[in-house]
């Protein structure tokens, strides 16, 4: 796509077309918006926007010269507004092959008061029932709608139907528009399902962490929440997409039962908040450090029992010696 620049307008063709008017040459550039015709200097009578990429019929500053508009074989799916106060002597105007979709799109052709030709072919809007009615009592002062002369018999036809509160109503009914974004509004997205242990599960994990009583116990609940289990509740509970739990109890060699609960689920319905699980890691590391320093201390104190025993058996050997030496002597 190439932008609309004033020296691309500057550079493209321009001549004096077979009805001896002034032409620019601006067709097939891949153009995707009108901008910066101020550059033209209001000099041409004809512009030839025709096989580019633009979407919207906007954008123009003032051109009181601006007869012709050339505009067939783009995107074309909106009518500017205020059309008429930047192209107060426009006439002609070629929206062939664009995608113009409902009737009420063509409204704001009817404040361009001047306009006497209009061509919509290949729009999809010509498939509209009322179509041709519809845009000949929007814009009466029409001469050739489609490169087909509007007949009195077509006028009467369109001011019949239109008529009265009825036909206003009918009007109405039929002239929707499409729907298109407006800058600035806030786009609704759909809320997102929030995974993660609920607070009863929340509750169940601090009190097992409080009630831990060993290192082997904490290793244990570290364990069951990685592979995400709730320790300290009964039944596991799943998040509403898991599957019913199919249990099997096997009986092994020393009489022990194994429960070997089998679930399918869908991926990554089992993961768990990051913040609850970093919580609940926090809690586990506190517990393991506790146990550490305890298993210190008891070593400590394991230790220092060992000097004292020691001592006072070096103490009861001593005497021993000097009593035997007594009674040798």
């Amino acid at each position: 796509m190439v932008k609309l620049s004033a020296e691309l307008i500057e550079q493209a063709a321009q001549y004096t077309n077979p009805v001896r008017d002034r032409e620019l040459d601006l067709r097939g550039y891949k153009i995707p918006v009108l901008e910066n015709l101020g550059a033209t200097l209001d000099q041409f009578d004809t512009i030839d926007f025709s096989d580019n990429e633009i979407r919207k019929l906007d954008g123009f500053p003032l051109l009181k010269r601006l007869k012709t508009l050339l505009m067939n074989n783009n995107r074309i799916c909106r009518v500017g507004e205020n059309l008429e106060q930047a192209l107060p002597s426009l006439r002609e105007l070629i929206l062939t092959s664009n995608n113009i979709q409902e009737l009420g799109d063509l409204d704001p052709l009817a404040s361009v008061k001047s306009l006497t030709l209009l061509s919509l072919l290949r729009n999809p809007v010509t498939n509209k029932k009322h179509y041709r009615l519809y845009v000949i009592n929007k814009i009466p002062q029409i001469h050739v709608l489609d490169f087909q002369k509007v007949k009195l018999k077509e006028r009467q036809e369109a001011e019949k139907m239109f008529k009265g509160k009825r036909g206003a109503q009918l009007a109405k009914d039929i002239a929707k528009r499409t729907k298109t974004f407006t800058p600035g509004a806030a786009v609704q997205q759909p809320e997102k399902k929030k995974a993660g242990p609920s607070p009863a599960d929340m509750e169940a994990i601090k009190n097992a962490i409080a009630n831990a009583s060993s290192l082997a116990e904490v290793e244990r609940l570290k364990g069951m929440l990685q592979a995400g289990q709730i320790p300290g509740r009964d039944v596991r509970q799943g998040p509403p997409e898991m599957v019913e739990v199919e249990e099997e109890e096997e009986a092994g060699e020393n009489g022990v039962v194994h429960v070997e609960p089998q679930m399918a689920m869908e991926e990554g319905a089992m993961e768990m908040e990051q913040e609850g699980v970093e919580g609940v890691t926090g809690h586990l590391g506190g517990v393991r450090e506790v146990e550490e320093v305890q298993q210190v201390e008891d070593v400590q104190q394991v230790d220092e029992e060992g000097g004292v025993k020691e001592a006072q058996d070096e103490d009861s050997e001593e005497d021993m010696d000097e009593d035997s030496t007594v009674n040798g002597s």
